[in-house]
């Protein structure tokens, strides 16, 4: 479990395709104290397991179906990706829980430079977008924010970037086109979903 609060701007040292699977190297730093093999780890709030654990660096190996439903499987050396250590109890929850499951990516529609702030458009797919809402919360690329607007017909948010995110985070140089990867907050999702089928109950009794 993690809390979307990102620890570590990290580069990928290597990637190395095998079958099946991906195999990426990160330079994690200070990040690999204790860090032992088969401990969890969010990579651009993607939930992946240690395989491999020297002084300095961590391996990963990413299945195909990971590969396919989020934005690790475009990176290459010298990428740089979100990591979080799995949080223990105790810790101070400074964001929101997550799970590290990745509903899908989000395609970044549009970039808006202020002073001291970067908004974010991102077009999401309409099966997600029923979850998301003004204020509510979601994770991109494993940064826990809030979201600040929502187009519903033009089916896209808005997340407002502070100058720390910005610089801590990849979402400070993200461009349009690029795809990050996109967690829904998963109490907003169970309630939204059990009122659903409440109300479609209701309708088939009616009738």
């Amino acid at each position: 479990m993690y809390t979307g609060i990102v620890q570590g701007l990290c580069e990928v040292a290597s990637v190395m395709d095998e079958p099946g699977l991906r195999r990426i190297g990160i330079h994690t730093g200070e990040l690999s104290e204790g860090l032992t093999l088969g401990a969890s780890v969010s990579v651009n709030g993607v939930c992946l397991t240690a395989t491999e654990v020297e002084a300095g660096n961590a391996s990963f190996d990413v299945i195909r179906e990971t590969l396919d439903h989020t934005n690790l499987g475009v990176l290459a050396q010298g990428s740089r990706v979100n990591v979080e250590r799995s949080f223990r109890v105790g810790d101070e929850i400074g964001g929101h829980i997550l799970s590290g499951h990745v509903a899908g990516t989000a395609a970044v529609d549009a970039v808006e430079e202020g002073e001291n702030e970067r908004n974010l458009w991102l077009r999401v797919e309409a099966d997600w977008l029923r979850f998301l809402h003004h204020k509510g919360f979601a994770a991109l690329d494993g940064a826990s924010l809030t979201i600040a607007a929502v187009d519903a017909p033009a089916k896209r948010i808005k997340v407002s970037l502070i100058p720390e995110t910005i610089a801590r985070t990849t979402l400070g140089s993200v461009a349009r086109g690029d795809r990050v990867n996109l967690e829904i907050d998963a109490q907003t999702r169970a309630i939204v979903e059990t009122v659903e089928r409440v109300l479609a109950e209701r309708e088939l009794t009616a009738h």
